[in-house]
């Protein structure tokens, strides 16, 4: 499969300033939409104000899951529907997504149990009640059920939970809070690389529709006129754009977008949530190669989680004004902090050990006054009109996950496709993603797939580009040519490595590499040093000249940086 995602770009939508439907927001869930109605043969166009997956999508914890704190709300259909999703996943896109052992810290035993159902009914009112054993248990029995069957050759390709005493628990996590009484072990699913799945989404759309399949980053829509949308690309020049159906997957910023269109809306309420990656061999050890999902003291569902060789840990459920910047403040730095000293009291943990920061925040429905936590993580699809001689229809996504991106796709694309009066040619459930697509599932199957390019790249670093792309590596190793070598300052990747992501991946600026094409930023490999090496290394292939290598320098270290609160915030923080 290739790789080339051309046409592309904002010139390909000036040139030919028409679609059926128009899509504005490149985050997974526009992506996905994209992709669907690619397939389905419609004449589809993406606009994103950034870099593709460079909002909320993000910000995810990494992890593919049905949501068993879904049931609480009382949430039964998206629980039952995100289960299936990833139960899809894990055959569809196994290159990135995967079974996850995750394992809950349990203090009591009937805590919780009374105070459950009058909780659900008064949205989060009331004191907390720590969840006991007996609570998680009937949840985790619900959550089996919606699985299909348990074992990992059975539907749902996950084992059914256990339960084990403190005895036990002690004896598979030693480094545990001691007050333990039960630990609970089920099974979900991690996403390695949200960011490069996302972008397989982009690429099998493009494969699917060709030139009437055409997505551009760093354009954004700003406004209406007359029926079109205004469209302005990253020169700042603005041109019209006609859509028989406009689709906002703006995610938080949908309240805004229609703003712009000549609509405003009030459908959004989302909350941020912040993470910290730790690099500490101590906590990633104690982990014990599984997730910690548990309840903190004030009743937030949190998580430990080792990745890549870190530790990642959230997260928040603020309120957030999307005027304010979007950072990971220290006060939840500090949480997180307390969070962990609340399961692993004899681990130290200190701010030189964060190597990397991030905030998003969710795509959720207005809330009014209800508690965050009890707010629907569901979806639902608004029908408006944009003013002018058009009359195009404006659809807009309230809510969505990572979870349920494809389902949540396809019912836009049902939408759309009512709409412009066109069938549906195929479905996307159980269609391999990207790399997904042959990946090899067991080590004799690994071992026939590196070995033709082993003579090519190594055995070892074969694997390890299977790994990173699943079988899109073939054409990264194909595409590395005869100057290809090592970074002195980040040698798992190489100079024709990333010159063909920069090439084929509609790379614009140097943080699309650092933070999205690659993960060295959240492993906390994204220095000053690494980055000019890598802009020296693109720069043949994106015509950067030395001062623009400097200039994209200094930008994507911001960019990085840019979850992080400013020097004045920490300095407050020190004097208070």
């Amino acid at each position: 499969m290739s790789t080339t995602q051309a046409p592309g770009g904002t010139a390909a939508l000036r040139a030919r300033p028409y679609a059926d439907v128009l899509i504005i927001g490149g985050g997974i869930n526009g992506l996905a939409t994209f992709r669907d109605l690619a397939l389905q043969g419609v004449d589809v166009a993406l606009v994103e104000r950034g870099d593709f997956v460079s909002g909320a999508s993000a910000a995810s914890s990494h992890m593919i899951h049905g949501g068993i704190r879904y049931l609480e709300n009382g949430e039964f259909r998206l629980v039952h529907e995100a289960v299936t999703e990833r139960n899809d996943l894990l055959r569809i896109a196994p290159h990135y997504v995967r079974p996850l052992q995750t394992t809950i810290p349990i203090y009591s035993t009937f805590s919780g149990i009374l105070s459950a159902p009058l909780r659900f009914l008064r949205h989060g009112g009331g004191a907390h009640r720590e969840r006991g054993a007996a609570l998680i248990k009937i949840g985790l029995v619900i959550y089996d059920s919606f699985s299909g069957g348990g074992g990992l050759f059975g539907r749902s390709r996950v084992p059914r939970h256990t339960f084990h005493g403190r005895r036990r628990s002690l004896e598979q996590l030693p480094q545990l809070n001691p007050g333990v009484r039960y630990t609970a072990t089920y099974w979900d699913a991690s996403l390695h690389d949200p960011e490069r799945l996302a972008l397989d989404v982009l690429r099998d759309g493009v494969a699917a529709g060709g030139d009437r399949a055409r997505a551009a980053n760093y354009t954004a829509a700003v406004g209406a006129d007359d029926g079109k949308v205004v469209v302005r690309g990253e020169d700042g020049e603005d041109f019209a754009f006609t859509a028989s159906v406009v689709v906002n997957a703006s995610g938080p910023w949908t309240d805004l977008t229609n703003l712009a269109l000549g609509d405003p809306t009030h459908y959004m309420g989302g909350t941020k949530g912040s993470h910290v990656v730790l690099d500490h061999d101590e906590l990633l050890a104690a982990t014990g190669g599984r997730e910690l999902f548990f309840e903190h003291s004030d009743g937030r569902i949190v998580l430990i989680y080792p990745l890549k060789g870190r530790v990642l840990v959230g997260t928040t459920d603020l309120e957030h004004d999307m005027a304010d910047p979007i950072v990971c403040t220290e006060a939840e730095v500090d949480y997180f902090f307390d969070l962990i000293g609340h399961v692993f009291p004899g681990i130290a943990v200190d701010r030189s050990q964060i190597v990397h920061r991030f905030a998003g925040v969710r795509p959720l429905p207005g809330h009014g006054d209800l508690a965050p936590g009890f707010v629907s993580r569901d979806y639902r699809i608004e029908v408006q009109r944009l003013g002018g001689s058009t009359g195009a229809a404006v659809l807009s996504l309230v809510g969505g996950k990572w979870t349920t991106f494809r389902a949540s796709a396809a019912h836009l694309a049902d939408r759309v496709l009512e709409l412009l009066s066109v069938p549906r040619r195929r479905t996307t459930k159980g269609l391999p993603i990207g790399g997904g697509a042959g990946y090899p599932l067991t080590e004799r199957a690994r071992r026939q797939w590196v070995a033709p390019y082993a003579a090519t790249v190594g055995t070892e670093r074969a694997i390890r580009l299977l790994d990173r792309y699943g079988t899109v590596a073939a054409d990264v190793v194909a595409a590395l040519g005869e100057d290809d070598r090592p970074l002195r300052t980040a040698p798992d990747y190489s100079t024709g490595e990333l010159r063909h992501l920069a090439r084929t991946e509609q790379v614009v600026h140097l943080d699309d590499i650092l933070q999205r094409r690659t993960s060295l930023a959240f492993v906390g490999q994204a220095s000053a040093e690494v980055a000019a090496e890598i802009a020296e290394a693109v720069a043949p292939v994106l015509g950067w000249d030395p001062e623009r290598q400097a200039a994209e320098v200094a930008r994507a270290l911001a960019a990085v940086r840019a979850a992080e609160p400013s020097p004045s915030d920490r300095a407050d923080r020190v004097t208070r």
